[in-house]
């Protein structure tokens, strides 16, 4: 009784000894950083925050920017290729001579992949500069009255026609990193409720014409992120309260005069900080 009793044991203890040693490899492995790939435009380079990225300095790529933020925080292994001016189209062409198209940076063993794209294919940075008017009304013209005039919103038209090649763009980093968990990051608060002219010299309809321009881009970024597998990123929310309006001290967005250094109208350092932090929250909940 006592030797089978032994041999039983022994048994156990020889079982869980291989377990025990089988499980380190898999502990090993879990223990291997991340592979991160970040893709976008300048709401993702934050350019002019510094440290300027010196890979590649037309980029205007900021080594705290909101891919670098999450990557710290999650212990990932970053390449991140955003650049300011990116269109989806440069996700698969050069942006600049010398410069890989976007996709190049995915891997079939990337982990998680990051993009805000959108802005500059339906020219919605640009439609802001449009937007300024320094005196008060009457004196110049509202961009909501001239882009809503006949009854349809040519700046959300654009957004909606951009919608499928969107579509595409996500198609194309699913077939280029098949393993890969997607984060479609979306752009921020800009504007509060009817904007602070003259502070920021945009009157009330046309502030809340852009910024209802940014949402429904941030809208149909969702609605596409989900309908391939994706997931939305919201800066929006964590933005409130932190638009061009607020206090200097208090903007994650810069103003068209910045007071912090950052690019007019872009994420500075600290909003550059809460959208990667809220990256990384959205990755540690995946």
């Amino acid at each position: 009784m006592k030797t089978a009793l032994r041999l039983a044991l022994a048994t156990v203890l020889s079982t869980g000894a291989v377990w025990a040693t089988a499980s380190v490899p898999a502990a090993s492995a879990a223990a291997e950083p991340l592979r991160y790939v970040a893709l976008g435009d300048s709401f993702a380079a934050a350019p002019l925050v510094p440290p300027v990225d010196p890979a590649d300095l037309r980029c205007l790529r900021s080594l705290a920017d909101y891919p670098h933020i999450a990557a710290e925080a999650l212990g990932a292994k970053l390449t991140d290729v955003s650049c300011s001016g990116a269109t989806s189209g440069h996700l698969s062409t050069a942006q600049h001579p010398g410069t890989a198209p976007q996709y190049e940076a995915l891997k079939p063993d990337t982990d998680i992949v990051s993009i805000t794209i959108g802005g500059n294919d339906t020219d919605l940075f640009n439609e802001v500069l449009g937007c300024v008017n320094i005196l008060p009304q009457p004196h110049g013209t509202s961009c909501a009255e001239k882009n809503t005039a006949g009854g349809t919103d040519k700046v959300r038209a654009r957004i909606d026609a951009w919608a499928p090649s969107f579509a595409a763009v996500l198609d194309g980093i699913a077939r280029r990193a098949p393993r890969a968990e997607v984060f479609v990051v979306g752009y921020g608060d800009y504007f509060r409720t009817d904007g602070c002219h003259p502070a920021q010299p945009f009157w009330k309809q046309d502030a809340n014409h852009l910024q209802g321009a940014v949402n429904h881009l941030n809208t149909v970024l969702k609605q596409t992120a989900e309908k391939h597998r994706a997931a939305f990123v919201d800066t929006y929310t964590p933005g409130t309260g932190h638009d061009v309006c607020a206090a200097p001290a208090d903007r994650y967005i810069e103003g068209l005069i910045p007071t912090r250094a950052a690019a007019p109208l872009h994420p500075n350092a600290s909003g550059a900080r809460a959208v990667g932090e809220a990256l990384a929250a959205a990755v540690r909940a995946t």
